[in-house]
């Protein structure tokens, strides 16, 4: 089954991470105009998804990274493969659990300025009961008043107990899944 998508939820959680700016109190999540997906391969095949709910509180300033607070849920059952069959499977407690764990997060521990508008965001990522470290690189541009923070980043879906059961086999939904992101936020300060 294309069940992977628990894995993106992590993704998701870490891209929330990625804001940053002087004007802390008016920092928003722009919701339409911001992604969270994920990449696995189902039996050798390349199999996307995303999650259409999520939000994050961001305060994050460029002068002082080591200062932010980031922090992000993402609703579990919102996880979209584009095939309902796949997307019927993905609540059930083999992959995402949603009736006991609705809600995936992400909690920043630490930022690093890498330069030329790229950061390292530390944190705990959280799904489906499981908390792992996590590092995720992050690059930020502005455009009309919008800060983008971009990236990618792999996760093991296994770690995470996300395909358990017959779907623990490898060999048919890999393990390796990787997060990709692009968060909008308005209330930024200059980069």
């Amino acid at each position: 089954m294309k069940l992977t998508a628990s894995i993106a939820l992590l993704t998701v959680s870490a891209a929330a991470l990625s804001f940053s700016g002087s004007a802390l109190a008016q920092q928003k999540l722009i919701p339409a105009q911001s992604s969270i997906g994920f990449v696995t391969k189902q039996m050798g095949v390349p199999l996307e998804g995303y999650f259409k709910k999520f939000d994050g509180q961001i305060s994050f300033d460029t002068a002082k990274p080591d200062a932010a607070k980031i922090s992000f849920s993402i609703d579990t059952g919102s996880a979209t493969l584009g095939a309902p069959e796949s997307d019927a499977e993905l609540p059930k407690a083999a992959w995402f659990n949603v009736a006991k764990f609705p809600q995936a997060s992400f909690q920043s521990s630490g930022v690093k300025s890498l330069g030329g508008g790229k950061y390292q965001i530390s944190g705990k990522l959280s799904i489906k009961g499981n908390s792992k470290d996590v590092e995720i690189p992050v690059a930020l541009t502005q455009a009309n008043g919008v800060t983008s923070a971009s990236g990618q980043f792999a996760i093991k879906r296994l770690v995470f107990k996300i395909g358990e059961g017959e779907w623990a086999d490898t060999s048919m939904v890999a393990d390796d899944v990787q997060v990709k992101f692009k968060l909008a936020v308005s209330g930024m300060g200059k980069l």
